[in-house]
């Protein structure tokens, strides 16, 4: 059973600012947030244009240590949102997380997104965790295999299940290219100078 807006009003002061909020991480973890952790005000922006009904379940491709589905399950709290990440370090980061703040709409698994079965989502999140796989972008850490090979057959799964889903599926990318975008989709709108686009599947 998802929490009620009511119930969650004390991890209010967690979601006042991007700086309380990472605090629920160790300090190595915290100085990665600037280029790599989803900011607040985005992932309010996305679950609000991503939740269209109670039990909606979204999917944050590369969700790192959790930034987004958390706070997305703490803005929607009758939606659920998974989160996807090849790094297992930084899963554990997300459920220790989830454990301080108590959130139960938000589950965290290990593993490549190429292994999940896209049908079970109503709506995808994806903040472009594939750019690391380029020469000179920021990378999280070097536990995992880079080539910019892996950017393009990434990019090209990823287009290609999105366009298996129904009409009316949304995707919301943050500091993507929209490689991963079919045309099938429609760019309804965007937000910060272009970084934040919001999708619908036509």
């Amino acid at each position: 059973m998802s929490p009620t807006a009511t119930s969650l009003h004390h991890l209010d002061h967690w979601f006042s600012s991007d700086i309380q909020y990472d605090l629920l991480y160790p300090s190595p973890i915290q100085m990665l947030a600037r280029e790599h952790w989803t900011p607040l005000n985005v992932a309010k922006m996305a679950s609000e244009f991503l939740v269209t009904r109670d039990g909606d379940r979204v999917l944050d491709i590369g969700s790192g240590v959790g930034k987004f589905c958390l706070s997305a399950s703490y803005y929607k709290p009758h939606a659920f949102f998974d989160g996807i990440e090849q790094r297992s370090s930084l899963v554990q980061h997300a459920v220790a997380a989830r454990k301080v703040l108590g959130l139960v709409n938000a589950s965290f698994f290990y593993g490549n997104f190429t292994r999940l079965n896209f049908s079970a989502y109503n709506h995808f999140y994806f903040y472009n965790s594939f750019f690391e796989n380029f020469e000179g972008f920021d990378k999280i850490d070097n536990s995992i295999e880079y080539s910019q090979a892996l950017y393009h057959y990434y990019s090209g799964y990823l287009f290609n299940e999105l366009d298996k889903m129904p009409a009316g599926t949304r995707i919301v990318t943050y500091c993507s290219w929209q490689d991963e975008i079919p045309p099938s989709y429609s760019l309804e709108r965007s937000e910060l100078d272009g970084l934040l686009k919001f999708n619908l599947k036509t």
